[in-house]
């Protein structure tokens, strides 16, 4: 009977949160005033179901895992200590950004820029003297890896962080764009250049208009008949963006696929089961399950027995996905993330969505308080908070919080909260920068075993770290994506 009732009890709850939901698209529940009516003011609330899944992407589930090392490093580094954390539902690319998808951002920004300002296509292209060995004969690769068709759909590499973060807000500006025009809001428009390119911001801003074709219908009775798109209609989607270091390695786990209820029934090696590198299914057995280096010199196994069947990396989406259906968590290449590297981060970050390199920053404005105009790129400028503004936050006190409970002397010993750091060298000077260390407040973390390394830094656990501003033929990068409201299974 208690199970009969708990039943009923759910589906009337189930029920009234149909009956709300139905009547807050009509009328206020606050005021009781008719939503999207000009006389009653034209207060507009639309129809909204949920995010829609932008190109490429797939929806991550969040949950509760174990984030750090599941096996002791071959270097005895101590910078991956375990931690159960918590990640929140978001997207990621199902496979890496291949060639392909950076030579049409090196299109684009050819297109757009090439006239006015050339250094804008330059500073995007990848380096591809990255092959380059003293010792090795990879002058084809220099010369034919990014734009011969034959490596088309091979992971891009020999991008910085820094080029990799670019390339994923163009493509939120993109992909937004063709969402307009896709509902006849805007036109297409070839004719795009220098600063008249459309960017999400500025368009939400007014400071971008386009080629106009069918505007939204503006309800206010004192308005113009016609507006353009706004957040609130829920048409555009969030930026594309890199993943943090946690949502990477629980994307990479994909521990959907050995959780019974909440309980993890074991806790992974390697984005599939098992502590194996090779496919246990009946058709697939004894195969690799990525493209890694087996052994010293051992890239691909024996002529007519080939192990994982690349030398260098593999076409994007080769071997097996997990069980978030994402290829290439292990192996192939490397991969940037957001995060500022720090050896101990596991222990400092919140244990709710963890992330270390916030830099928190406003939209520059006039006296007025209107948006000042947007820089020569089309995008909307952005200053790092102040001091007076964070005065009496309760959640933070600085705009820059990349070295924050770091243990350095500016964030723990006598300093003024208010005053932000003066000196470039504070972090350096503490990690001895460039003599003793490499870490820096631009050191960013890089995940995943490529096709250069031994077994161990498959694990999704591994964390290794580079200059954001640095590229290497072995690391490479795909995007995420926020999700918005509740996942597919809470609502």
């Amino acid at each position: 009977m208690i199970r009969i009732g708990s039943i009923i009890f759910k589906l009337a709850l189930f029920a009234l949160v149909i009956v709300f939901s139905s009547c807050s698209q009509k009328q206020s529940r606050t005021t009781g005033w008719e939503y999207n009516n000009p006389e009653t003011g034209g207060f507009e609330v639309r129809d909204y179901e949920e995010q829609k899944t932008g190109p490429n992407l797939v929806l991550v589930k969040g949950g509760t895992f174990v984030m750090g090392q599941t096996a002791e490093s071959p270097i005895s580094t101590w910078d991956d200590i375990s931690r159960q954390v918590t990640v929140p539902t978001f997207y990621m690319d199902k496979t890496e950004v291949a060639n392909v998808d950076y030579v049409e951002y090196l299109y684009w920004l050819s297109r757009v820029f090439g006239e006015e300002m050339p250094e804008v296509y330059r500073q995007a292209l990848p380096d591809t003297n990255v092959w380059r060995e003293e010792l090795a004969y990879n002058e084809p690769l220099v010369e034919l890896y990014l734009r011969h068709p034959a490596y088309r759909n091979y992971p891009v590499v020999g991008v910085s962080w820094v080029q990799a973060k670019d390339y994923c807000l163009w493509r939120t500006d993109r992909v937004n764009e063709r969402i307009l025009v896709e509902r006849g809001i805007l036109e297409w428009d070839p004719d795009q250049k220098g600063q008249n390119n459309f960017s999400t911001e500025a368009y939400l801003a007014g400071q971008y208009e386009g080629l106009v074709n069918k505007p939204l219908e503006d309800l206010d009775p004192q308005g113009t008949g016609e507006r353009r798109v706004r957040m609130e209609d829920g048409i555009l989607l969030p930026k594309y963006r890199l993943p943090t270091e946690a949502e990477w390695e629980y994307a990479a786990y994909g521990l959907i696929g050995n959780a019974v209820k909440e309980r993890i029934t074991e806790r992974r090696m390697y984005p599939w089961d098992g502590s194996y590198l090779r496919n246990d299914d009946k058709k697939h057995y004894g195969e690799l399950m990525a493209n890694f280096k087996r052994s010293k010199g051992d890239y691909m196994g024996t002529a007519g027995d080939l192990n994982d069947g690349a030398d260098v990396p593999a076409p994007v989406g080769s071997y097996w996905p997990n069980d978030f259906g994402l290829y290439n968590m292990a192996g192939n290449v490397s991969e940037w993330v957001q995060d500022v590297y720090r050896p101990l981060s596991h222990l400092d970050v919140s244990d709710y969505s963890p992330f270390r390199g916030n830099v928190f920053k406003t939209k520059v404005t006039t006296e007025d308080g209107k948006f000042a105009p947007k820089d020569s790129l089309g995008r909307m400028k952005y200053r790092k908070v102040t001091p007076e503004e964070t005065m009496d936050r309760l959640n933070y006190r600085k705009a820059d919080n990349r070295n924050y409970r770091d243990g350095d002397q500016k964030t723990l010993i006598g300093a003024d909260w208010a005053e932000e750091p003066t000196e470039p060298g504070t972090t350096q000077n503490m990690y001895d920068y460039g003599d003793a260390s490499l870490i820096s407040d631009e050191s960013r973390v890089i995940k995943g075993g490529s096709w250069r390394d031994p077994p161990y830094y498959l694990s999704p656990g591994a964390r290794r770290f580079m200059h954001q501003e640095r590229s290497t033929d072995y690391v490479g990068f795909r995007c995420a994506m926020t999700r918005v409201g509740p996942t597919p299974e809470e609502k």
